[in-house]
């Protein structure tokens, strides 16, 4: 009897994945725990083996497909065994039972196939009461994402909203009428968000299809855009006694095996900070902010082909050293695409070094669901006054803070960023 490959649990929190590439074909033979295929969650690509020897006899989920853990992806067996295809929706606890009772739930007759419908959609259309067959789906093979199911929301509260009528003109006193001048009504909600067509791509140029990790981002930041009012504040640091204590250290840290970068510095700086004002440690949540007791410092590295954040979790149990050595780690797992899914997730705040690169500071963007993200500018030596007056020379560095404006004011968030400054300042 040929043996199941299952889409795995590669995370606490994961329910899908994307199929991302098939390392072998149809026909091909397979040796037990041999890449098999590879699977994309939170843009980590993870290698999935086989779990026995044979024939790969039946893929069951293509390239680019979303499915859900638990749910059979391929049939490995011996050369030319009869292939029993196992059901479309394997049973997975209660995300297969809401899919099916929401899909009964819609009217009988339809032609149309849903396809895959993840937990965070069927959840939003039992609560909102959305006939999925009403949503033309704009995920791959028109599968429909949440975006989908709350801009089909957003379209019906503004299509029920009640339309502000001009009275009837009223007589004046010659017998005429009065016409007030009356001004355009303001709308009662916004419009629903619309996709600007696709462009037409000339003849003989190139493009670059977006998909996988490429795909991903560009749906989260426009996700965070679209979710939390952005706002920067700009701070400016000497950096004088960190290159120093930095010069004075890094061959012990080498002994150590370990690479001492200013990315250690920023972070228990950014401890420092996160520890004075707690809010900043934080997560909207509709009617209440929740703050987050672990400091889970993600720390954003550049890829050829996008942008990761592996998580540093508990940052501020780590020393110096600590917080180097893991940092040397994940820098180095995450160029080589090793990291694991659960080193991805967690976060609580978010610093990303655009100075590597020779920028002097940016506006980042907020990696949802937190509050904040800092971004860190090249270090520069530039011609700086002191308190005394005097004219000096000094390494300075900019520091940029995107925070959501629903969580924190700027007042606090300066409070925020003048901790960071000291401690990067005043390093002992």
């Amino acid at each position: 009897m040929p043996t199941q490959v299952i889409m795995p649990q590669l995370g606490e929190s994961i329910v899908e994945g994307t199929i991302g590439r098939w390392l072998k074909q149809e026909g091909e033979a397979v040796t037990e725990l041999e890449a098999l295929l590879e699977v994309n969650t939170d843009k980590v690509d993870t290698e999935i083996p086989a779990p026995a020897s044979g024939i790969l006899l039946k893929v069951l989920a293509a390239e680019g497909a979303v499915v859900k853990v638990g749910t059979p992806i391929a049939l490995i067996g011996e050369p030319g065994a009869a292939v029993d295809l196992p059901p479309a929706a394997k049973t997975n606890g209660h995300h297969t039972e809401e899919k099916a009772e929401l899909i009964q739930r819609t009217q009988t007759g339809r032609q149309r196939d849903l396809g895959f419908i993840s937990p965070v959609v069927a959840k939003l259309a039992d609560e909102f009461k959305v006939d999925l067959y009403q949503i033309q789906g704009s995920g791959l093979g028109g599968r429909i994402t949440k975006k989908d199911v709350l801009n089909f929301i957003e379209a019906q509260k503004t299509a029920s909203a009640p339309k502000i009528e001009t009275p009837p003109p009223a007589p004046d006193v010659a017998g005429g009428t009065f016409r007030p001048v009356v001004s355009e009504p303001l709308p009662v909600s916004a419009p629903p968000v619309t996709r600007p067509p696709a462009p037409v791509i000339p003849e003989g140029e190139d493009f670059i299809r977006v998909e996988g990790m490429r795909k991903l981002i560009a749906e989260h930041m426009v996700r965070s855009k679209h979710t939390a009012p952005h706002v920067t504040t700009v701070f400016e640091a000497d950096m004088s006694r960190v290159i120093t204590h930095q010069q004075k250290h890094t061959e012990a840290f080498a002994r150590d095996g370990v690479k001492l970068t200013l990315t250690a510095y920023f972070i228990s700086a950014i401890v420092a900070g996160l520890k004075a004002v707690p809010l900043v440690n934080s997560q909207w949540g509709e009617d209440k902010i929740w703050l987050k007791r672990e400091l889970n410092i993600g720390m954003a590295v550049a890829l050829e082909d996008g942008l990761i954040v592996p998580v540093i979790k508990r940052a501020d149990e780590k020393s110096l050293l600590g917080l180097a050595r893991e940092i040397n780690d994940f820098a180095k797992r995450a160029r080589a695409k090793a990291l694991k899914a659960e080193e991805v997730q967690g976060g609580t705040f978010t610093l990303t070094n655009h100075g590597v690169s020779g920028s002097l500071f940016a506006t980042p963007v907020i990696n949802q669901p937190q509050t904040a993200i800092l971004g860190v500018g090249a270090v520069q030596k530039r011609v700086v006054v002191l308190e005394n007056d005097a004219i000096a020379v000094r390494p300075m560095v900019y520091l940029s803070l995107t925070f959501d404006h629903r969580v924190l004011d700027g007042a606090v968030a300066d409070k925020f960023m003048q901790v960071v400054k000291a401690a990067l300042e005043n390093w002992a």
